[in-house]
């Protein structure tokens, strides 16, 4: 992907999951934005988009971060929102593990509090370890770890899938949580 596809694509995904006004736009209820807005308030700000490269940015977007409806003249992000909106998402039963991962230094506040979902609307969980770490990554030296999601879920908390596969929950407990293995045995 292009440097100038990951610049747009990132202020993009900030128009749709934290601030719409930065474009001039405004989501509906369930986080959908108009594409013809989206495209014009994103062309005001002096940056280049039409309707070609926003499809071909949703099509090629790694993490699948944004969804059309079915005639694709609304947009929304899939997870992710700091804002509050429904994005319609079913409760499903978790896999037993599930994994999340962070950097290093969080790890005194996770054994403390849990995992939070902070400013966002849920905490993000990773249906494999690899994911899990190079999401990780990005805030520093990575640490996995393991979510005991099965025995949450006999417990009563609730998961849900987002449609790129993005595992959510209200917060973890750190009872539910340990090192994965992988990271244990590098510490």
């Amino acid at each position: 992907m292009r440097e100038s596809d990951v610049k747009l694509g990132k202020f993009i995904s900030l128009v749709l999951r934290h601030q719409p006004q930065a474009a001039g736009i405004q989501l509906d209820a369930h986080g959908w934005a108009d594409v013809d807005q989206l495209i014009q308030g994103v062309r005001a700000t002096g940056r280049h988009l039409d309707r070609e490269t926003l499809e071909r940015l949703v099509r090629e977007n790694d993490k699948q971060r944004y969804t059309f409806n079915s005639d694709h003249t609304k947009i929304r992000a899939n997870q992710g929102h700091s804002i509050e909106v429904d994005v319609e998402l079913k409760e499903q039963e978790p896999p037993s593990l599930l994994y999340h991962g962070t950097a290093r230094r969080f790890l005194s506040s996770i054994w403390q509090k849990g995992l939070v979902k902070m400013t966002r609307q849920h905490v993000h969980l990773s249906a494999d370890e690899e994911t899990a770490r190079k999401v990780g990554s990005r805030h520093g030296s990575p640490v996995v770890l393991e979510v005991n999601a099965g025995k949450m879920f006999q417990d009563g908390f609730h998961f849900f899938l987002s449609e790129n596969g993005v595992w959510l929950t209200d917060h973890v407990p750190q009872a539910y949580l340990k090192l994965s293995e992988e990271t244990e045995s590098a510490v």
